[in-house]
């Protein structure tokens, strides 16, 4: 099976069209059942921290200020990922920094990102919520260092991945489900998940 790069982003705010900046970028590369290598760097990207994003991530400006610099980091996360497809957990957030953080260093973003957030609501509809750090306590998954750092939110997603892939194996024997069945099953209503994958393990 191609391998799936898992990618989580600290940054100074929620949007880069208004100027928010990634402050640390995390890659857990997967491959059929198992984490097979890993990716992780703070970024300078020149803009001070907010106090409120230092107490939500433990990132400071000092620690920011001795990193390399973001389109640095950024060429080599672009070459770690190479063309594998894209796994996040609430996807739309880390794309928008993928492809503006690419977009500045002058390389192109042409991935597509499955989203563990959007599987989870489709598969465990029962949990608590589908907050990441519910969903690892729900699935009693290990909880990898502290959350809202890179590298320990991407370990944490990419558990959280392969949980997935276990339960669709597990329940409705989808065996080694690829990138293109999760970007399907994302997309798909809820009450249709059922039917779209009684095909797929038909196929």
């Amino acid at each position: 099976m191609k391998p799936v790069a898992v990618i989580d982003f600290e940054t100074t705010g929620i949007s880069p069209v208004q100027g928010d900046r990634a402050t640390e970028v995390a890659i857990v590369l997967v491959e059929g059942a198992r984490v097979v290598d890993r990716y992780q760097s703070l970024m300078n990207a020149g803009v001070r921290i907010p106090a409120f994003i230092t107490q939500l991530t433990g990132i400071s400006n000092a620690m920011v200020a001795a990193a390399p610099a973001a389109a640095e980091v950024m060429r080599e996360a672009s070459r770690f990922v190479g063309d594998a497809p894209m796994v996040a957990h609430n996807a739309s957030f880390d794309r928008k920094f993928w492809v503006a953080e690419l977009a500045r260093a002058g390389l192109p973003a042409a991935q597509p990102f499955a989203c563990t957030l959007l599987l989870a609501r489709r598969l465990y509809p029962q949990a608590p919520n589908h907050k990441l750090g519910t969903l690892v306590d729900y699935h009693r998954l290990p909880r990898t260092g502290a959350a809202h750092r890179a590298l320990a939110d991407a370990e944490m997603a990419a558990q959280l991945l392969l949980q997935i892939r276990a339960d669709l194996d597990r329940r409705y024997q989808v065996g080694g489900a690829d990138h293109a069945l999760l970007m399907a099953l994302q997309q798909c209503q809820r009450q249709g998940v059922a039917a779209l994958l009684s095909r797929y393990a038909r196929t």
